[in-house]
């Protein structure tokens, strides 16, 4: 009498033992927790504030601490949309607005042009140079921002090294107006957020496969289509990364603008300062906040959806 055939798929195969299912839901809750812990990060950091400032942004202002009407009173709800239709028809919030896009999206790409050849240069150095190339990205960073944004303003001033050094050259005779300019607002935005470009695209650079260039080379295909073909393609995250590192910080920029710019570079993160301390107005302030960051999630958005195309 013959054994009964087994189903495919079910010889040598056992029933998972309380320790095998201990073990798993031991994993399982491990999961849980890498997940929950990041979720409450951002709804104790991010959500929870972000729902404070939507609420003030609803009220109205009043001689009071807190300086704005609660949100919820005697007779019910009493927010508006008052101070959100006051922005959009402030020709002071619009044009700041779109100064800070443009400054944003300005230093993104100076930065970009900037950082990737530094980033290749770096990912294809030996390891030696390279560390000692990461090293010197990273410094800046060893040093407080706003010593950093002071030593630009000794290096613009009229009487500052750049024009000290040129005059004395003979290379111009009256000094370059360099601060209290957009010039100067695009040299601080790109010097202080380079860095940010520069080490992710490293990141994805130093990762790619060097052997698709050189098939890429070996098939005919010159320097510079390899270049668009294979190298900037592969390195297209580090692109997306690096920019939305720089773009974000920038549009809601405050002590660069304030320092090194002029009436010309007015962006969105002076506004702000300005409605919260000078004109007191907590409500008007909070719904520029408000509105800032769909302003900034509107970019996001359209970067994902480029990563995502790919």
């Amino acid at each position: 009498m013959t054994a009964p055939l087994s189903s495919p798929g079910t010889a040598g195969s056992h029933p998972p033992t309380p320790a095998r299912r201990a073990g798993g839901r031991q994993g399982g809750g491990f999961r849980l927790i890498i997940v929950l812990l990041p979720l409450l990060f951002l709804s104790v950091f991010f959500a929870a504030p972000f729902l404070v400032v939507a609420a003030i942004s609803l009220g109205d202002p009043m001689l009071a601490r807190p300086p704005y009407t609660p949100l919820f009173g005697p007779d019910g709800f009493q927010g508006d949309l008052e101070n959100y239709a006051f922005l959009l028809t402030d020709s002071l919030y619009l044009s700041a607005y779109l100064n800070a896009v443009k400054i944003a999206a300005v230093a993104t790409l100076l930065a970009l042009l900037i950082g990737y050849p530094m980033a290749y240069v770096i990912a294809t150095s030996p390891e030696p140079r390279r560390a000692v190339l990461l090293m010197l990205v990273v410094l800046p960073f060893w040093t407080s921002f706003l010593l950093r944004v002071y030593a630009l303003i000794g290096l613009m001033n009229t009487n500052g090294l750049i024009n000290s050094v040129l005059s004395t050259l003979g290379v111009i005779d009256a000094p370059l107006v360099m601060r209290q300019t957009v010039f100067a607002v695009y040299v601080g935005t790109v010097y202080t957020y380079l860095p940010f470009m520069i080490l992710p695209l490293y990141a994805a650079l130093v990762r790619r496969d060097e052997s698709l260039a050189e098939a890429a080379a070996d098939l005919g295909a010159g320097a510079w289509t390899v270049f668009f073909t294979v190298t900037l393609p592969l390195s297209l995250p580090g692109v997306v990364a690096g920019s939305m590192l720089v773009f974000i910080p920038v549009i809601g920029e405050y002590v660069i603008p304030a320092l090194l710019g002029g009436p010309d570079s007015l962006m969105i993160g002076q506004v702000l300062w300005n409605a919260f301390f000078s004109a007191r107005d907590w409500p008007l302030a909070a719904s520029v906040a408000v509105v800032m960051l769909g302003v900034v999630v509107l970019p996001l958005l359209f970067l994902r959806r480029v990563v995502e195309a790919r």
